[in-house]
């Protein structure tokens, strides 16, 4: 299976459509930050866009998102996996969107206690899975994936502490622009693959038989 994970659309999807009309995937995962704040109508409209191509897309909000994203996703032709999971064959997949409280009060912003509650209870949903994906648009606390250029770590505490805690196969986040990488939790990866606007993403190569290679994770230029 090969997948395409994008975060921080910001409105922008010029990059993934350009993308998806030379190359294939079989399937798109978006770890939040569709608009940028709002209007709540085009998430659906960007949504639908990119399901176009034929391919199944699931997403999540980010916290830039509107509050209202939760009911205009359902509405599209995409899949919504916030607080909610999947399981394709044999792998399972969960997401939480939003971000830990920041200092922008932003739209969809959530206190640790309650990330740690639902998105502890969407994981739990896919732990018998031989592959499980860990969508979350907030990066996991001290990690590449949530470093400031100022040095500082603002990613959650409480995604950190369910990877250490369930150790699914990869965590696809975003949220911090600038801290685009790979780390490791564990055994577990964590990717954020940067700013889509900007045409960073990450390819996810999932091997079709059982145990026959290794995952591999990339970040790419669209």
């Amino acid at each position: 299976m090969k997948i395409l994970a994008v975060s921080d659309l910001h409105g922008d999807i010029k990059p993934i459509t350009r993308y998806l009309q030379e190359n294939k995937a079989d399937l798109i995962i978006i770890a939040g930050d569709i608009t940028h704040f709002g209007p709540p109508e085009l998430v659906e409209e960007l949504l639908n866009e990119i399901s176009s191509f034929g391919i199944p897309v699931m997403a999540i909000p980010g916290n830039c998102d509107p509050e209202s994203f939760h009911v205009k996703i359902d509405q599209s032709q995409a899949t919504n996996i916030h607080a909610r999971n999947v399981i394709i064959r044999n792998i399972g997949i969960c997401g939480f969107g939003g971000s830990n409280p920041t200092p922008f009060d932003t739209p969809l912003e959530f206190e640790e206690v309650q990330i740690y509650d639902e998105a502890k209870r969407a994981i739990e949903g896919i732990e018998g899975q031989e592959i499980t994906l860990f969508i979350t648009h907030a990066p996991p606390y001290n990690t590449k994936t949530d470093l400031l250029p100022s040095g500082s770590h603002v990613g959650s505490k409480s995604l950190r502490k369910i990877i250490e805690e369930v150790q699914p196969t990869l965590n696809i986040c975003g949220h911090i622009h600038e801290a685009s990488g790979m780390d490791k939790i564990g055994s577990t990866t964590v990717v954020n693959p940067g700013q889509l606007s900007h045409g960073q993403a990450c390819l996810i190569q999932i091997p079709d038989a059982s145990g026959a290679e290794e995952i591999k994770t990339e970040i790419i230029k669209l």
